[in-house]
């Protein structure tokens, strides 16, 4: 990774140096990803089995995974993951039943009380990525807030290994949140899926879950043209490291190498207003990439990622807010007095012991998060992202002669005499 010094970069260098790999290969992938859709609504199971024969070399007969599967998981996972698991499970639902709400009543005038009530969506999706790792976290990120939203079912999609099974620590997982359904699909068709269903997966009314631009894809065709909804573009991961010049080099360069190595178009990027540290963060990372299983995954993501030297950090500030990183980590003396710059981004992580890694898997945060920019409009995912929100109204006689009068003016302004009409009916002054 070469330093760029953003001072130094004409505007439209300083917007090449923010774009993603993603975003440079999408008009590459989305006519493969709507013929994949197209392929699905039409053929169903069929049109499943030969897509998967194709990219997962696999020949399946079914793909729902019995109970009897789901039970020997167990047996397939180490008990020192299990426990992990179990952990990681009880924090997460730990903080996301802190953020649970139940609604709310409030008498708006008197006469008149306005309600907003929390449903559960009755049926949901989740995509758990195998692609380059089986993220059985995943499973956990999105099971557990679904469990506690009282989601009446849950589908989860997973690809299937060589062996066309699915990851017994994925299974494992399902099980110990309440996964009601689990079927080996992957890629694009998995999402199709369950957004047209078939003989074998039941429509979702909502998908959830991060992939590949594939995946990512899929999900955004299917939600614009209205067949489903989705939780947020959750594609490529990324990271965005602010830091200054008395920031650990080597704490820096394993959080950009962790999520360098979820996959070749992974994106990680440092800013920081110091060469000397810039330069350690450089000799860092090329001593620890020596020491990685997935070295040559890595090395394909730095290849597209940036350092780059700010003359301030309130600069840095500025570009990571247009760039609304996934995960932001603030390698600062005082992060927490930082915070408040922070605009856009998914996950914040503050000061030299906290690094990525934790969100991913045991802080209790969720790492299904948004990409790609996303962060600027979406959020991660918790319990209400499973729940709908219906608002509810009543007035009283007396409630609507209280503020029929403000509904009649602004009705008629409007030029719609039905509405006015239908409030003037009840109020006793129709012409």
């Amino acid at each position: 990774m070469k330093i760029i010094d953003w001072n130094q970069l004409d505007t439209a260098a300083q917007a090449k140096t923010l774009t993603r790999p993603a975003q440079t290969i999408a008009t590459q992938t989305r006519e493969a990803v709507t013929a994949l859709i197209e392929q699905v609504r039409r053929g169903g199971d069929t049109a499943l089995r030969d897509i998967t024969a194709r990219f997962d070399g696999v020949d399946l007969a079914t793909f729902e995974v019995t109970a009897a599967e789901l039970a020997a998981a167990a047996t397939a996972v180490a008990p020192e993951l299990q426990h992990a698991m179990q952990t990681a499970a009880a924090r997460i639902e730990a903080f996301h039943r802190a953020g649970m709400t139940n609604g709310y009543r409030v008498e708006t005038a008197p006469g008149v009380v306005c309600e907003r009530l929390v449903r559960p969506i009755a049926r949901v999706g989740l995509y758990v990525p195998a692609g380059s790792a089986p993220l059985f976290s995943t499973a956990l990120m999105l099971g557990v807030p679904a469990r506690l939203a009282g989601c009446r079912e849950v589908v989860l999609c997973t690809p299937p290994s060589k062996d066309g099974r699915a990851n017994p620590a994925v299974l494992l997982a399902a099980r110990l949140t309440g996964v009601t359904q689990v079927f080996t699909l992957g890629g694009a068709q998995a999402i199709a899926a369950m957004a047209y269903g078939t003989a074998s997966v039941p429509t979702c009314d909502k998908v959830f879950g991060p992939g590949n631009s594939f995946v990512t894809e899929a999900k955004q065709q299917l939600a614009q043209a209205g067949v489903v909804a989705i939780d947020m573009p959750a594609g490529p991961s990324e990271v965005l490291v602010i830091a200054d010049a008395a920031a650990n080099p080597a704490f820096i360069a394993a959080d950009l190498l962790s999520q360098a190595e979820h996959g070749p178009d992974s994106q990680v990027l440092l800013l920081s207003d110091s060469d000397a540290l810039m330069t350690a963060v450089q000799n860092a990372l090329a001593l620890q990439l020596q020491q990685l299983s997935r070295a040559e995954i890595a090395r394909q993501a730095l290849a597209q990622s940036r350092l780059i030297k700010v003359a301030t950090l309130e600069t840095a500030f500025d570009i990571s807010n247009r760039y609304a990183p996934e995960h932001l980590i603030l390698a600062l003396r005082q992060p927490r007095a930082w915070l408040h710059r922070v605009a856009a981004a998914g996950s914040v992580f503050l000061g030299d012991y906290t690094p990525e890694a934790l969100g991913d898997y045991c802080s209790g945060t969720n790492h299904v998060l948004p990409t790609g920019g996303a962060a600027r409009a979406y959020s991660g995912v918790s319990v209400s992202s499973f729940q709908n929100m219906i608002s509810v109204q009543a007035a009283s006689r007396s409630g609507i002669a209280e503020i029929g009068g403000c509904a009649l003016t602004l009705a008629r302004a409007e030029g719609l005499d039905a509405h006015a009409n239908a409030v003037a009916l009840r109020m006793g002054s129709a012409p």
